[in-house]
């Protein structure tokens, strides 16, 4: 049961930590893929029903497709930050990195209310449980707020 218990830790700490896993070829997966992942990984810890897998896949998925236009200004504004920094224009890097903590602020707010709406179809007994796991930024697991990173 502590074995279990300690797996089921750690796995929770990879994904509320940002852990990707890829496939052979070194790509992440896509956000589908990541949204069944973590689906399944709540599923495993909660005992989800079919009712529940079917809602959770359904918020997270929605926050995902929220969270992609979000992620592509992200990277586009640590590209130009990027830029800013060899450049040693200090003013861009100042309207980056407000403009950085504007859109984290949004990814924040779509995950918080995914992880909100998926805790508010468990049962009390789930909710206990999840209420007693690790979470990151976002609940745990893999966040939903969009693919990651490319």
């Amino acid at each position: 049961m502590k074995l279990a218990a300690a797996a089921a830790l750690s796995a929770s700490l990879m994904f509320a930590q940002g852990f990707r896993p890829r496939d052979n070829g070194g790509t992440p997966p896509d956000p589908a893929t990541m949204v069944q992942m973590k689906v399944a990984h709540l599923t495993a810890l909660l005992t989800l029903n079919t009712a529940q897998q079917t809602q959770a896949s359904t918020i997270f998925t929605n926050a995902s497709t929220a969270g992609q236009t979000i992620h592509t200004n992200l990277q586009t504004n640590r590209e130009s930050l990027a830029a800013a920094i060899k450049a040693n224009n200090s003013e861009s890097i100042d309207q980056l990195a407000v403009s950085m903590g504007t859109l984290q602020g949004q990814l924040t707010s779509i995950n918080a209310k995914a992880e909100a709406a998926f805790r508010a179809l468990l049962t009390s007994d789930q909710q206990t449980s999840y209420d007693s796991m690790p979470h990151g930024p976002g609940g745990p697991g893999p966040g939903p707020g969009g693919p990651p990173p490319q």
